[in-house]
């Protein structure tokens, strides 16, 4: 039969009851209300006589102790499935993080609900650091090092939301180790790389590698300019980076004007430069252009998966190349036209480590000279 006892140096309630295998034992009922601490008290001893008879479910584990909860602290428990919490932590985000950083999120969940496949639709604390590290495996098998962390770190982020709101008792991510990246250091591309990819491309693709050449900016950046953000009578480039908000003016050099003047002439300032790539997640253009650099031998990636024994998401050897490489080579190139590294930042994007930007102004006639210097990678 269970009891109440009181302990010294302690203001709560103990119940005491008989455990399965038949030792006794005393819990806390964390409180002081003589009612309540015998309610919870045969809560317990109903549990323990359930596992005994092996009639204690996870299920009525469950709701066991959310009747405790909710007696000690008149409210129900909170409660959620993990494909459940996970949903309405994304509608969080989508609030809450930029617009280019949420397809990053929404592949971190949907990858991490489909590898847990049925358990999904259990509660967050019925998820254990096992299927994390084995959700690592698995990712790591097919995706480079740091993607597979990014993912594992955005994850941890919401499992830390979890544990803040009482969904959870620990963020079962923090226990699991991020895997080792293998950094390929990116390089510029060789005038004569730049001529194999542009006679590779597609007219879209040659305007995008030239944009991203003759600007030095980012694919996702490059595949969404519309003409608003064009102006050939000024010969000038306008927007406002996606990454880091920065507003940028360019001179459009002369090869990339050259292209622009083929465009077709569009009503709508609205109209997008490049509107197949125009709202295309930038991952999926990525490996577009990966494509390209595998067409030309720039790349290597396995013919077929039966061929190597591998899966059909093997990862790629792109030895550091990417479309990201078209950002060093324009600086390379400024640079070795002997463009001080002061404009080149200022051209790239990248704030000078001398020099604040708050209080240093660059005519724009001066970055028109320094994009004047660029080599027509056009010619052959």
């Amino acid at each position: 039969m269970a009891s109440l006892h009181r302990r010294t140096g302690s203001p709560y309630w103990y119940a005491a009851f008989y455990l399965p295998d038949g030792r006794r034992t005393f819990r806390s009922t964390g409180t002081t209300n003589k009612r309540q601490a015998w309610n919870i008290c045969l809560k317990f001893e109903e549990a323990a006589r359930l596992a005994k008879q092996d009639r204690l479910t996870e299920a009525r584990a469950r709701e066991t102790i959310a009747d405790i909860f909710a007696i000690s602290n008149q409210d129900t428990l909170p409660t959620a499935t993990t494909k459940q919490y996970l949903e309405g932590w994304m509608q969080k985000k989508r609030l809450e993080v930029s617009e280019n950083s949420l397809p990053s999120y929404q592949t971190a969940v949907d990858e991490f609900i489909k590898h847990l496949g049925a358990k999904a639709s259990k509660l967050l604390d019925a998820i254990t650091a096992r299927d994390v590290v084995d959700f690592r495996s698995k990712l790591a098998a097919r995706l480079a090092g740091a993607t597979v962390n990014k993912y594992l770190k955005l994850l941890r982020g919401a499992w830390t939301q979890a544990l803040r709101d009482g969904l959870v008792r620990e963020n079962i991510f923090i226990r699991v180790n991020l895997v080792k990246e293998h950094r390929k250091q990116r390089r510029a591309f060789t005038l004569g790389e730049l001529n194999k990819i542009l006679a590779a491309c597609n007219h879209e693709w040659r305007g995008m590698v030239l944009t991203g050449l003759y600007t030095g900016q980012r694919l996702s950046d490059v595949a969404n300019l519309t003409w608003a953000q064009v102006d050939l009578a000024q010969g000038e480039i306008r927007f406002t980076t996606r990454k880091t908000d920065r507003n940028m003016v360019i001179p459009i050099a002369k090869p990339l004007m050259n292209y622009l003047l083929t465009l077709p002439a569009s009503d709508s300032l609205k109209t997008p430069l490049f509107p197949t790539a125009h709202g295309t997640p930038s991952n999926t253009l990525s490996h577009t252009f990966t494509d390209i650099l595998d067409d030309i031998g720039l790349v290597r990636k396995p013919e077929t998966h039966e061929g190597t024994g591998k899966g059909r998401d093997t990862k790629r050897d792109v030895g550091g190349l990417s479309f990201h490489c078209l950002r060093h080579t324009a600086t390379s190139l400024l640079k070795n036209a002997g463009v001080s590294d002061v404009i080149a930042r200022e051209i790239i994007g990248h704030d000078s480590e001398t020099v604040s930007r708050l209080y240093t102004h660059i005519e724009s006639d001066t970055l028109r000279q320094a994009i004047d210097r660029l080599p027509d990678v056009t010619k052959k």
